[in-house]
């Protein structure tokens, strides 16, 4: 008898009763902007920053409205400018090449490797080159993170600034250090599918006073910027407020309430997603014609999705295992198809940049299936999808 899986990949936890009371609160008072207090009150904006920046280990915290405005305004605070080329993972998710592109930069894409994570040889060549970009947007991409101790020996080496995209790996570790904790400036997304979910949303951290003295005021601080708990002391915004744009992003006092709780817990939801990924892991491993990413000592991650290769399968195969687990109830993504489909797009998909020739990479993108774990599913839950995925993946092997 086929087995049948019936849960809901997109469903996530309840927002936590503490997160619930403090939205109302704020709805009863109406103070939803960030700068809008009564007397002797403090923003849940600039709390959530403070307690963030406390969390990260960083001395700066800023709340914005999306992780995308977060890795546009980090590229803005360290000088990137139209014209500009930044360097970025050619597998990562739309919006950090769109982020490059929204400041009229172009991205220039690092291809990947079987880990999944940027393929630092690749790098070193491209950096090799006269005139190479001096800009880094490293993206964690669906949480895996590459060795953070040679990047960076890499890259300090050359002059490269690193920004780091965290959007899937807040809480996670490379070698006992905070992911976000290596570069210049990090970004993390508090949308609906990450690690804490306010809907939409983002936050930056960094030690540089002067990068987030301009990332502050970017946001649209007007000169309200002494209201930052999390934010570097007044002299570092004297260097820049007559020269630095206001482009408005900021985190509301809703959100902000809402992701306060959620954050407090990030521990514990992290140990909850990693159990659920382990029980998968070991369900596909040593399947035939399936690679399962192994992951180095050195990573600590927070997996809130899992990703497995089939390389070097025909379209026609992959095309029949994701339809063959839809029937089965098991959603997967695939991020090899020719055509972008919901937020699997490939490198050549981005169009307004210039498309390299990758033959390594294009040929892990083509084998690279994905799926979500929310905590609502339970550990059997996540047994019986690598049941599937595995009896599936087995039928169509078999038959090619």
């Amino acid at each position: 008898m086929t087995q049948r899986f019936t849960g809901n990949f997109t469903q996530q936890e309840p927002i936590p009763d503490e997160g619930i009371d403090a939205a109302l609160d704020v709805l009863r008072h109406g103070r939803l902007h960030r700068y809008n207090v009564a007397e002797g009150e403090t923003a849940h904006a600039a709390l959530l920053e403070q307690e963030f920046a406390a969390q990260m280990g960083s001395k700066y915290a800023l709340a914005v409205s999306s992780g995308g405005y977060a890795i546009a305004t980090a590229l803005r605070a360290v000088g990137v400018a139209a014209g500009d080329r930044v360097l970025t993972n050619a597998f990562t998710l739309a919006p950090v090449p769109g982020a490059i592109a929204s400041l009229g930069a172009t991205p220039v894409f690092v291809g990947v490797t079987e880990a999944l994570t940027i393929d630092l040889d690749h790098l070193v060549g491209i950096l090799a080159v006269k005139d190479a970009p001096r800009v880094l947007l490293l993206s964690h991409m669906r949480g895996h993170i590459c060795d953070m101790d040679r990047l960076m020996q890499i890259c300090d080496g050359a002059g490269v600034k690193v920004i780091e995209d965290c959007a899937h790996t807040m809480g996670a570790r490379w070698n006992g250090t905070l992911s976000g904790r290596h570069g210049a400036m990090a970004a993390y997304s508090t949308q609906t599918y990450k690690h804490v979910n306010s809907g939409e949303g983002g936050l930056l951290i960094s030690d540089d006073p002067d990068l987030m003295a301009r990332a502050i005021i970017l946001s649209g601080s007007y000169m309200l910027y002494e209201r930052h708990l999390a934010g570097p002391p007044p002299e570092a915004f004297e260097k820049v407020k007559y020269i630095t744009p206001n482009i408005s992003g900021r985190m509301d006092n809703l959100r902000a309430a809402i992701l306060r709780p959620q954050l407090a817990k990030l521990d514990v939801q992290s140990a909850a997603w990693n159990a659920r990924y382990r029980v998968v892991e070991e369900g596909l491993r040593n399947t035939p014609g399936l690679t399962v990413i192994e992951r180095p000592e050195a990573e600590d991650y927070v997996m809130s999705s899992f990703q497995f290769l089939l390389l070097d399968w025909s379209e026609e195969a992959v095309t029949e295992v994701v339809s063959q687990c839809a029937e089965c109830g098991v959603e997967l993504k695939w991020f090899g198809g020719a055509e972008p489909a919901g937020f699997t797009s490939r490198y050549d998909s981005w169009r307004y940049a210039d498309t390299p020739e990758l033959p390594k990479t294009d040929r892990i993108l083509k084998g690279i299936l994905d799926l979500r774990l929310p905590l609502t599913f339970s550990l059997d839950d996540c047994a019986l999808i690598a049941r599937i995925i595995r009896d599936v993946v087995g039928r169509v092997h078999q038959a090619g």
